[in-house]
């Protein structure tokens, strides 16, 4: 019953929206950094249904990254010091951040837009421009050949009740990928600040190669050239 009736819920939580989606959560950064509470808030199961579905976050006690890319999971682990990469729903998250999205505008990132901090400012120019509220979170997503892209998978020690973003970022497995095409994922909001994203950005990104074989936590982005961004058409 709980099942049906969360799905439900959302289904008519982005039905009745008016600009077409609506972004969610379960569970909160600053539960997790201040109170040190890393349990499940969300089980993956319940969200295999939803058509067009996309979520970021961390599993359960942050044993790994979430990526779901339109109903299609890669959650990422590490064993025995290796990436393991797992495409099934049968998961429980720490954090999730989600929405459902059919439609997308499609809009080539400018040569110009390299880094982190320039690509940020984009996407609310861009989003204000097709008509999406940006005092309100968004989804987006980044497709095409990065210069360079820094990730990382976390592995948190058992036991380890001090949390702090670089530990978050060092607890794991984590590597720079150059010249590569990628799929991200990512969650703009002005106002979930300690939330879903850390205080110093206003998003949240995780992404896959296109051979699955590496998926994560976005640390830091260099843009190649005609990239592709894509937000949600608004109705």
């Amino acid at each position: 019953m709980k099942k049906v009736i969360k799905i439900s819920l959302l289904l008519f939580l982005t039905a009745c929206n008016n600009q077409g989606f609506k972004v969610e959560y379960e569970g909160m950064l600053r539960d997790m950094m201040v109170n040190g509470n890393i349990s499940k808030n969300a089980e993956l199961n319940d969200y295999k249904n939803i058509e067009h579905f996309y979520a970021l976050g961390a599993l359960e006690n942050l044993k790994g990254e979430i990526q779901i890319f339109n109903g299609k999971p890669t959650i990422t682990s590490v064993i025995n010091n290796n990436l393991v990469i797992d495409t099934t729903f049968n998961q429980n998250a720490n954090l999730l951040v989600y929405s459902s999205v059919k439609d997308w505008e499609t809009i080539m990132v400018p040569n110009n837009v390299k880094n982190y901090e320039q690509f940020e400012t984009y996407i609310e120019s861009s989003a204000n421009s097709f008509g999406i509220d940006t005092q309100k979170p968004f989804p987006f997503l980044l497709e095409g050949s990065v210069d360079s892209l820094q990730w990382h998978v976390i592995d948190w020690k058992e036991g380890d009740t001090v949390h702090t973003h670089e530990k978050h970022k060092n607890a794991g497995l984590k590597g720079t990928l150059t010249n590569t095409k990628i799929e991200a994922l990512g969650f703009y909001s002005k106002s979930h600040h300690a939330i879903f994203t850390h205080h110093s950005t206003n998003m949240h990104v995780h992404s896959k190669t296109l051979d699955e074989k590496i998926a994560g936590h976005v640390d830091d982005i260099v843009l190649g050239e005609k990239m592709i961004l894509k937000l949600p058409k608004v109705k």
